[in-house]
């Protein structure tokens, strides 16, 4: 079952790429669908709710939570950041820090210009964090480390 959330859309668009990159541990996540600020910032503040930390094992943590929310066998990585697709001319790179806190943006442009895109503003706040938090409490909630 696809997710309402998910923004892909067969034949009409080749994907809502982003790359989610530890700062200082050359670490990263790829997504092919849903990299909108309008999901990742969600998502990185549920993972805080969770106790995340930063660090690999913080990207391996946040790759987990995408990939319950998100579902499917594709569209999700995770490499050395160089190694991404971080120049991806659709939500370019995010920078977090240890705490889950994006700190800067990379490669959030039109093409070969400087001009910057407009934020993806699709899904509400509120409705994408209980979707998130529907699909990933069980495995967070309650759960020994």
């Amino acid at each position: 079952m696809q997710s309402q959330f998910n923004t892909r859309k067969e034949n009409i668009i080749m994907g809502n790429r982003a790359v989610i990159e530890m700062e200082g541990e050359n670490i990263g996540i790829y997504l092919h669908w849903n990299g909108g600020l309008d999901t990742v910032q969600p998502v990185l503040d549920v993972a805080k709710e969770y106790g995340v930390r930063g660090g690999d094992y913080g990207i391996a943590r946040l790759a987990q939570i995408f990939g319950n929310a998100f579902a499917g066998t594709l569209g999700i990585g995770v490499a050395q950041a160089d190694k991404l697709h971080r120049d991806n001319h659709d939500n370019g790179t995010y920078i977090i820090n240890q705490q889950l806190d994006i700190i800067g943006r990379l490669f959030h442009h039109y093409g070969d210009t400087d001009v910057l895109k407009p934020e993806q503003q699709s899904h509400d706040y509120e409705n994408m964090k209980a979707h998130i938090k529907n699909a990933n409490d069980q495995f967070f909630i309650n759960v020994e480390d």
